[in-house]
């Protein structure tokens, strides 16, 4: 059953837990309310669908291990439609396991136990995020790179005039690489506040190649800069 808690004010971002222990849920719940946030649960994947159809989010809380329907398997899902920004937990602490979670499309990833501050760290970075690009002026700057062109200002990829589906964490990787112009972008300052290590940026890279080359193996626009990072080829 969803809970959403009083006393914050309605126009306060608005999230989603979604985690099959009823405990982290209220825990979590009354402690983002008294941090200033909208809060809603849910209690498996069927359940945060249902409330998706009828409300709006501002960001996912998304556990990893919940009966049926997987957290991973919930994230992919909603990409397929969907560019809510996604924040992970799960108890599983392999690293393969948070490079699985980061491939489905999730915007950032953190392992059970944590200390409540840090997700709040966490979540605040994603909404600064994505609240800054949201209030970028449209006359911002565009690039090209092959047939693609990329708005700084609204974050909008498009395929000659087909508008791409992105993460917010691939939008604000391909604002970084294109306000260099070409030049080089270390994986330290791509992977940012997101507390992503250079593992992590490698298969958020991977990703986006996926959608902008030919032959992602063979990158020719979202080139390796060997020893350093990435660079994004703009066209002139």
């Amino acid at each position: 059953m969803a809970s959403a808690l009083a006393s914050v004010p309605d126009g306060a971002p608005h999230l989603l837990i979604v985690d099959d222990d009823a405990r982290i849920r209220t825990l979590l719940a009354r402690y983002l309310s008294e941090a200033g946030y909208r809060v809603t649960t849910a209690a498996s994947a069927d359940d945060a669908r249902s409330r998706l159809k009828g409300l709006s989010f501002d960001l996912l809380i998304l556990d990893v291990m919940m009966p049926g329907e997987s957290g991973m398997d919930l994230a992919a899902s909603l990409r397929k439609t969907s560019q809510v920004p996604i924040l992970m937990l799960t108890a599983l602490g392999d690293p393969k396991d948070r490079i699985k979670g980061l491939e489905s499309g999730v915007d950032d990833y953190m392992s059970k136990p944590f200390e409540p501050r840090e997700l709040l760290l966490r979540i605040n970075g994603i909404l600064r995020r994505t609240m800054s690009a949201a209030s970028l002026p449209s006359e911002t700057p565009e690039v090209t790179f092959g047939a693609f062109s990329f708005h700084l200002g609204r974050g909008e990829l498009r395929d000659g005039d087909d508008i791409l589906r992105i993460t917010e964490r691939e939008r604000e990787l391909l604002r970084l690489l294109a306000e260099q112009r070409g030049g080089a972008v270390s994986r330290e300052a791509l992977a940012g506040k997101s507390a992503a290590n250079e593992r992590a940026v490698d298969v958020q890279i991977n990703r986006l190649r996926r959608k902008i080359e030919k032959d992602p193996s063979n990158p020719l626009l979202l080139q390796t800069v060997r020893g350093s990072g990435y660079r994004l080829l703009i066209d002139p």
